[in-house]
């Protein structure tokens, strides 16, 4: 039997939260934080929190307002209802705002991985734009249909991934789903004539 070293925790931790799909279901949760009318610095904050970013998570007015401006390019491509769509959003965004794919180890504190940033201290708007378009990107490669939805509940506007062998999800959780579906046999019932049972 060949000898197959152990990966160390650190690393398959580190892999983990920054795979391709949780680094997809970040951005699909800073955009819905950042969708706030204005974006709660705290909540944003939070978001790159449980996704792996460390302390200090300070951002200026001007950061949140860039992040922002870059998470509604994001939301295009969550908009998009084929993949020919999706995967033209995904291209002018990759043409339009990212940089050329680069290996980075952040000086040896991580393991090797792609970017598509300038540089590892590159503003948080532009690593919004980048690390997403390389998730999303490899998601529509992998799955060949879009890497996500918007919400097909009229009172929400979340995104979400779209992911897994079932069928195709149409709303963000099942809060909306159920909201959708008692709202559409309250209708039915409504629509039923005198008289009539079900």
């Amino acid at each position: 039997m060949r000898y197959i070293p152990q990966v160390s925790s650190l690393i398959d931790d580190w892999s983990t939260r920054h795979s391709v799909l949780a680094t997809a279901r970040r951005t699909a949760a800073l955009i819905n934080a950042l969708a706030g009318e204005p974006p709660d610095p705290a909540d944003v904050a939070d978001v790159l929190r449980a996704y792996g970013e460390t302390d200090p998570v300070d951002l200026t007015p001007d950061e949140l307002a860039r992040m922002r401006a870059a998470a509604a390019l994001l939301r295009e491509v969550f908009a998009a209802e084929h993949t020919d769509s999706a995967a033209a959003a995904l291209n002018r965004l990759l043409r339009e705002h990212t940089g050329p794919l680069r290996l980075t180890s952040h000086g040896g504190g991580t393991p090797w991985h792609p970017h598509l940033d300038r540089d590892d201290d590159a503003p948080w708007d532009e690593w919004l734009l980048a690390s997403s378009c390389m998730a999303l990107t490899v998601l529509l490669w992998d799955r060949q249909r879009p890497p996500g939805r918007i919400c097909a509940s009229p009172g929400c506007q979340n995104v979400f991934i779209a992911q897994g062998s079932g069928p195709e999800r149409r709303y963000c959780s099942r809060r909306c789903a159920t909201r959708e579906r008692v709202a559409a046999h309250r209708r039915s019932r409504s629509t039923e004539r005198p008289g009539e049972t079900t």
